[in-house]
Formats: C-alpha cells, structure tokens, sequence
C-alpha cells in the first residue's frame, strides 16, 4: 500500500464545512476514475486549521495517477497546500 499526505493550512472555522464538501465529493459521480477506491484519512488543527490529507493507494501506479487527479483539481478547497509527500505503508500493527 502507497500513502500520500498533503499539508496544508486553513481557517480553523471552516474544518467542519471541509469535512462535509469531501464527504460530499466522495459520494458524487464526480470522482476521477484515478481516485476510485482510494482511501482518505483527514487529520485536523482545529486551534490553528491546519490539515493532513492522507489518501492510500493500493499499488505505486495508482498512487502516482491519484496523486496527478489530485494536482489536477482544485488544492485551494482544503486550504493552502504546503507540502506533498509519498510513502510506502510498511504495515499496520492494531493494539
């Protein structure tokens, strides 16, 4: 599995109405074929607005085409980006 996690920054009133659009989004039939099946973690500052957007990719080549959907779109509905970075998933460990 394949992560990308994009930071950005935010006013911290509108996290709630963020949350909502990309929930929105997601169940639209507006979703690039690119991002189909993706999985989405958002991570939230509601002091400062700042945000991480965390999406998994099942394979190298999908996160690689989500990541071009995602650059593609609109960055600025979730704040200023900062910063994109990609990882390798090395696994998950639940306690």
């Amino acid at each position: 599995m394949w992560a990308r996690v994009a930071r950005f920054e935010g006013d911290p009133g509108t996290v709630d109405a963020m949350f909502e659009e990309a929930k929105g989004f997601a169940a639209s039939s507006d979703v690039p074929p690119d991002l189909r099946g993706a999985k989405m973690l958002m991570l939230v500052d509601r002091q400062s607005g700042a945000r991480l957007m965390i999406a998994m990719f099942d394979t190298e080549e999908a996160l690689h085409k989500g990541d071009a959907a995602m650059n593609a779109g609109n960055p600025e509905n979730a704040g200023k980006r900062t910063s994109v970075e990609f990882y390798e998933v090395a696994g998950e460990v639940a306690l």
